[in-house]
């Protein structure tokens, strides 16, 4: 049965990614990747608030898999991220792949925090 949580979860992350990247790359005409930027820190806040939630018992496992494993696992791309950056770095943009690389792992670590720190105070 956990399978098929994290299965499902991907059936709606993996599209949500893509479609979110879409409309957030869309309103921006730059090189900076913000549409992979976006569904990356957005996907730590929620792990980060779902993690929290587990941790105080106001959720449970299944929901982090389904939550967690599966619709983060898929809304967030580690892979992308890495392409999008060495692709900034050798077409001359060294500015932005720094930027995307400091940027996204700040962002990232500190939306994580502060949805976990949410959480705490919420049923600490």
């Amino acid at each position: 049965m956990n399978w098929l949580l994290v299965i499902v979860g991907a059936m709606a992350g993996a599209p949500l990614r893509y479609l979110t990247d879409r409309a957030v790359q869309s309103r921006h005409d730059t090189v900076f990747p913000w549409g992979t930027f976006t569904v990356n820190v957005v996907g730590c806040l929620v792990l980060g608030l779902l993690t929290g939630a587990v941790t105080a018992g106001a959720a449970s496992s299944q929901v982090q898999l389904l939550i967690g494993t599966g619709l983060c696992g898929a809304l967030t791309t580690y892979s992308t991220f890495s392409y999008e950056t060495l692709r900034l770095a050798e077409g001359g943009a060294r500015f932005f792949a720094v930027a995307n690389a400091a940027g996204s792992v700040l962002a990232g670590l500190g939306s994580a925090f502060v949805g976990a720190a949410v959480t705490q105070s919420l049923w600490g």
